[in-house]
């Protein structure tokens, strides 16, 4: 969680930012988990999210100077092979395809305001709404909300 976490996302943005500055401009995005504001599943899960959203909005603080955008990004139920090997067991009637999030980086990539998100958490299902895409099967799935996890 830590090692293939946290510090992984620290050392890509710092390579990352490096680039950015110059430039004047760019777009940090750390994938992280409602588990950051509520305990979901073990205390290493919980506490690496929350240290990936406090990461993101104290480099959001550091690099808005610069021009680049940091933000942190929360996926809904991704369907991912484990998620699919317990699909029997689940709902995912509101769930996501792994594409989906990828298509809410690109919106955000694609915004030239996208300095206004800078250090906030975003749910990749309330960018559909903003930015009008959707998942590959044509559906908008419902952003979830701190009360639906």
């Amino acid at each position: 969680m830590f090692g293939a976490g946290v510090r992984a996302h620290y050392h890509a943005s710092q390579l990352a930012a490096r680039t950015m500055v110059p430039r004047g401009r760019g777009l940090i995005v750390t994938i992280s988990h409602w588990a950051a504001q509520k305990r979901i599943g073990n205390v290493a899960y919980g506490v690496s999210k929350a240290a990936t959203d406090k990461m993101t909005a104290d480099m959001a603080v550091e690099l808005q100077p610069h021009g680049v955008t940091a933000v942190s990004l929360y996926p809904g139920m991704v369907r991912t092979e484990k998620v699919m090997e317990a699909a029997a067991w689940l709902d995912l009637t509101n769930s996501e395809s792994p594409e989906f999030i990828g298509r809410a980086v690109a919106a955000l990539a694609g915004d030239p305001d996208v300095i206004r998100h800078t250090g906030t958490v975003l749910v990749a299902a309330s960018l559909a709404a903003e930015y009008g895409f959707t998942d590959i099967d044509g559906k908008t799935p419902r952003p979830l909300t701190l009360a639906d996890v």
